[in-house]
């Protein structure tokens, strides 16, 4: 379904999923857990893997984080779950793959941000340390920058240089320039040392949504190594979810981007999933890659003064994603399915018809009667107080005979 022109770029292996070279654009999250509760982080890498989370990433800060890396594998392993995870390392990645270099065999990608792998004198060797045993252990790596933690040696000698000529840079130039420079000579360092330039990611990630595409537009125009896009903080709720939209959208269109993650905060006691499901239907409405079957469904008006349609097309959604996990092993193809939830007789039968599958229910002041279609013929018409499980039951049944063989 990708239907986009990709720039071209190095194919990256991470684990068992592929990123760049023309594959499909990879849905990464992150998880929120002490990565030392096993149990807790297991756990929550299981919810967002079977949400649609190819790869995971993780915290490892500490050697308790850091030892507990084998362990959680372990666990993901016994449920037969097999999905790449990211060690994220801030500061201490150099020590802590020493101390434990099971935690940096069991990881299928390390995360190194340039800006605070390590100060001075030690900032090349303590990024060296983490290359080699990416080379050691043959993984590959993301080269995060961050305009939040920015390397300031970087940009003080870029400072220096620009304060030099006849045309000075702009502040936000010099940072933006800085935040690229960085990302890609800490690239070049890494093949240097010895690890290959098809095992390398890179990132430069922002939080103003403009900013963001101007540095992507140009970093893709400087290397072909795959690039992972998102906003490094994109906020809750529909603010997150519309910034990292328009912004992730026009470099999507524009074949940028090989791994993306919505970084979601999440609403208090909120599931983390959310930011997967995002991710996911930015690709799928923008016919990038599909995932689950869509619901379409009208946003209410005069005529439906009912919540019935409301409950309908929220409950059709849910299904559809639980059941996602065992179609997709069973059912090729069905994660194309459109199902149509209307609310009332103006547009409800016309787009009811468009659909795979669609419910046209009739609007205010009436009892709930609505016709089905399928494959845009009218099949039945359901009534009373079981529409959404006789709905559901219909649903199963397309599914089977349409994408069974």
């Amino acid at each position: 379904m990708n239907k986009i022109p990709r720039r071209k770029n190095n194919t990256v292996h991470v684990g068992s999923v592929m990123v760049g070279g023309g594959h499909p654009v990879v849905v990464q999250s992150m998880t929120d857990t002490d990565t030392a509760d096993v149990s807790a982080t297991a756990s929550q890498i299981i919810d967002l893997h079977a949400s649609g989370s190819e790869i995971v990433r993780v915290t490892v800060n500490t050697v308790e984080a850091a030892a507990a890396v084998p362990r959680i594998k372990e666990a993901l392993a016994k449920k037969g779950i097999d999905c790449p995870l990211i060690g994220d390392f801030h500061f201490n990645g150099h020590r802590l793959l020493k101390e434990h270099p099971e935690c940096a065999e069991s990881l299928d990608k390390y995360r190194i941000n340039p800006g605070n792998v390590g100060r001075g004198s030690k900032k090349d060797s303590q990024f060296a340390s983490i290359i080699e045993y990416a080379c050691k252990f043959n993984k590959p790596i993301r080269i995060g920058a961050n305009w939040g933690s920015l390397d300031q040696t970087q940009l003080s000698r870029l400072m220096d240089e620009n304060a030099k000529k006849e045309l000075p840079l702009s502040n936000k130039e010099l940072v933006r320039e800085a935040l690229i420079s960085s990302a890609i000579q800490s690239a070049q360092l890494a093949e240097s040392i010895g690890l290959s330039h098809d095992r390398i990611i890179i990132s430069c990630k922002v939080s103003d949504v403009q900013e963001l595409i101007t540095v992507y537009r140009d970093l893709s125009l400087r290397t072909d190594h795959p690039l992972h896009l998102g906003l490094t903080e994109a906020g809750m709720g529909s603010k997150g979810i519309v910034s990292s939209s328009a912004a992730l959208a026009i470099l999507l269109q524009d074949g940028i981007g090989d791994t993306i993650r919505i970084s979601l905060t999440p609403e208090p006691g909120g599931r983390r999933v959310e930011e997967v499901y995002v991710a996911q239907e930015l690709l799928q409405t923008m016919g990038i890659r599909s995932f689950t079957p869509l619901v379409i469904s009208c946003p209410g008006c005069g005529r439906t003064s009912s919540d019935f349609f409301q409950i309908l097309a929220k409950d059709i959604q849910a299904f559809l994603r639980e059941q996602m996990p065992q179609w997709k092993k069973q059912y090729q193809g069905v994660e194309e399915m459109k199902v149509a939830v209307m609310g009332c007789v103006v547009n409800g039968p016309g787009e009811s018809k468009n659909a795979n599958i669609g419910i046209s229910l009739p609007g205010s002041g009436e009892n709930p009667v609505a016709p089905v279609y399928v494959d845009g013929i009218r099949v039945t018409t359901l009534k009373g107080a079981t529409i959404a499980q006789e709905f559901e039951g219909i649903v199963q049944k397309y599914v089977r005979e349409t994408y069974g063989s």
